[in-house]
C-alpha cells in the first residue's frame, strides 16, 4: 500500500471514529467504512463485500441500558486493513470477519478510556460556562470529538505499520482447518447478527413478509435489484392497507386507537402518538 493510501486510510479511520458519536453521515457503519478503505487502497470489491457482511452483524449491535455495544467502527477499519494488507482479496473475507468480532469487543476498552477522559473535559466546559466563555466550550467540544477519531485512527496507523508481507505470510501460514473454520464461523456470526435484528423487528404482522422474502430470494433468476423492488412494493402495500399512508385521519383518537390495534403494544403506542 502506498504512502498516500495509508494517509487516506487513517483519515477514513479518524472520521469513522468521530461518526461513532456524531452519527450524522454514518461513516462508522461497516458497509461505508470498509468500502471507503477498499476504495483508497485499490480493493473496492473486497472492501464492499467485507462491509456488507460486517453490516449484517452490526445490525444486531445496540446499546441497552449500561451495556455498550461492540465497537463497529474499530471492527470495520481494522478488518478492512487486515484484508487489504493480507493480499488475499475476496478469499480473505471470512478470516477478516472472524478477526473483526474480537476486535470490536476489544474496542470497548478504548471507548471506556476516551469517555473517562471526556468526563474531565466536561468539568472544564462547566467551568468555562460559569465564566460565559463560549469559545472555550466550543474548543473542548471539538477536542472531545477528535479524541473519538483518534480512538480509531491510532490503532489503524499501528496496523498499517506492520509490513504487508508479514500479514500475508501470517494468513497464508494458517492451516486449512483453521482458515476454513474461521470462514464458517464468520458466516455464522453474520446469520446470528441478522437473526437478532429479526428478533427485535418481528411481529405477528410482518412474519408473513419474512417468509415471502425468503421464498423469493430462493429464485435464482431474480437479481438483488428485482428483490429490492419487490420488497419496497410489499412495504408500501402494507403501509397503505394499514392506513399509515393515505389513511383517513378524520376519526376520533379513541377510534384510531382501536383501529390501529395490531397486537404489537409498542407499535400501538407509537401509532397513537
Amino acid at each position: 500500500m502506498s504512502g498516500i493510501s495509508m494517509i487516506l486510510v487513517v483519515i477514513v479511520a479518524f472520521f469513522a471514529g468521530m461518526e461513532g458519536i456524531l452519527d450524522e453521515f454514518e461513516l462508522h457503519q461497516p458497509v461505508i467504512a470498509c468500502t471507503l478503505i477498499g476504495l483508497v487502497s485499490g480493493q473496492l470489491t473486497a472492501g464492499l463485500m467485507l462491509g456488507g457482511s460486517l453490516e449484517m452483524i452490526a445490525l444486531g449491535w445496540a446499546n441497552i441500558g449500561a451495556a455498550v455495544a461492540p465497537d463497529a467502527a474499530l471492527a470495520s477499519v481494522a478488518s478492512a486493513i487486515i484484508l487489504v494488507q493480507g493480499g488475499q482479496g475476496v478469499k480473505g473475507i471470512g478470516s477478516a470477519i472472524a478477526i473483526a468480532v474480537p476486535l470490536a469487543v476489544a474496542g470497548l476498552f478504548l471507548t471506556m478510556i476516551v469517555r473517562t477522559i471526556t468526563v474531565a473535559i466536561i468539568h472544564l466546559m462547566d467551568a468555562a460556562a460559569e465564566k460565559g466563555n463560549y469559545r472555550t466550550i466550543d474548543f473542548w467540544q471539538i477536542v472531545s470529538i477528535c479524541l473519538q477519531g483518534l480512538r480509531i485512527a491510532i490503532p489503524a496507523a499501528l496496523l498499517l505499520v506492520i509490513p504487508a508481507k508479514q500479514v500475508s505470510a501470517m494468513l497464508n501460514s494458517m492451516p486449512a482447518w483453521l482458515s476454513d473454520g474461521m470462514s464458517i464461523g464468520g458466516s455464522m456470526v453474520v446469520a446470528v447478527g441478522y437473526a437478532m435484528v429479526i428478533n427485535m423487528m418481528a411481529s405477528a404482522e410482518v412474519w408473513p413478509f419474512f417468509a415471502i422474502g425468503f421464498a423469493i430470494a430462493a429464485i435464482s433468476e431474480l437479481t438483488l435489484i428485482a428483490i429490492g423492488a419487490l420488497g419496497l412494493s410489499l412495504a408500501l402495500m402494507y403501509l397503505r392497507l394499514d392506513g399509515t399512508i393515505g389513511g383517513n385521519n378524520n376519526n376520533s383518537g379513541s377510534s384510531n386507537s382501536s383501529a390501529n390495534n395490531t397486537g404489537d403494544p409498542l407499535g400501538d403506542i407509537l401509532d397513537d402518538y
